[in-house]
């Protein structure tokens, strides 16, 4: 199988600090892949790397066998490569389902012409995309929320509005940098299955950063471990939970089991 997203030896430097060394990786059409490592390891280095925030000093990166190395973001994002962010990057003056119906808007086609004058062709697509942007609500289970300024919203739900924008844009593959941070126990399940049925109805691959085993080890099909930008482990969920050296590398932050 022909990988959707691939990067070869890829190594970043910040001034004369080598913050990423030699990384390699291939996700297939479909996967969930998690990466994962102690804080300060380089992980969202590595997200930021693909996604075009930086370009890489050395190495390569394709998607769907395109390069996107140096490709701006915005480029990338439109080649079918969604992403969250550690932090939230949200618009604290918009309600809930206009940051989705704004995710929707690089896929229209009816123009300035057709904005002016409000053509049946406008209108019909400004319905489409308030419909798919209300159906990706309920999906991540912000729904009621929809009218509502999204700073008001609990912390959990302003995740789950993060990554319907991201499906907003129809991904390929999506990255999810810390997708339960700040989650409740109970919201942390609620994630699980709700990515469960992203996979599922969409197919889309997932690439993600966390540190929450629970959650990686239950939904991903392979993990990376990365300490001090450098990966020390690749392989199925029960093989790194039970790696010597993984575990040293989270010893006394968290018990993997």
């Amino acid at each position: 199988m022909t990988a959707l997203l691939e990067v070869k030896n890829m190594t970043h430097y910040f001034g004369g600090l080598r913050a990423v060394n030699d990384f390699n990786l291939a996700i297939n059409p479909g996967q969930i892949y998690g990466l994962i490592g102690p804080n300060g390891a380089g992980k969202t280095t590595v997200f930021n790397l693909i996604t075009g925030v930086y370009t890489p000093t050395e190495g390569s990166v394709t998607l769907e066998g395109n390069n996107i190395k140096g490709v701006e973001t915005h480029r990338i994002a439109s080649m079918g490569l969604g992403r969250t962010f550690q932090n939230l990057a949200l618009w604290r003056h918009m309600n809930v389902i206009d940051h989705i119906r704004m995710a929707h808007y690089s896929q229209l086609s009816y123009g300035l012409l057709g904005a002016f004058f409000g053509t049946p062709t406008m209108r019909k697509q400004e319905k489409e995309v308030y419909d798919n942007s209300y159906r990706l609500l309920e999906i991540f289970d912000v729904n009621q929320f929809a009218t509502q300024n999204i700073g008001n919203l609990p912390y959990g739900a302003q995740r789950r509005v993060e990554m319907a924008r991201a499906m907003a844009t129809k991904p390929k593959i999506l990255f999810l940098d810390e997708p339960t941070a700040g989650m409740t126990p109970d919201e942390l399940v609620r994630m699980i299955e709700i990515i469960k049925q992203v996979h599922r109805d969409f197919g889309v691959a997932i690439f993600m950063i966390e540190h929450r085993m629970k959650f990686v080890m239950e939904l991903c099909e392979s993990i990376q471990t990365l300490v001090f930008g450098e990966v020390i482990a690749e392989g199925p969920p029960e093989e790194i939970q039970n790696n010597p050296e993984v575990i040293e590398a989270y010893l006394g932050k968290e018990d993997l089991h």
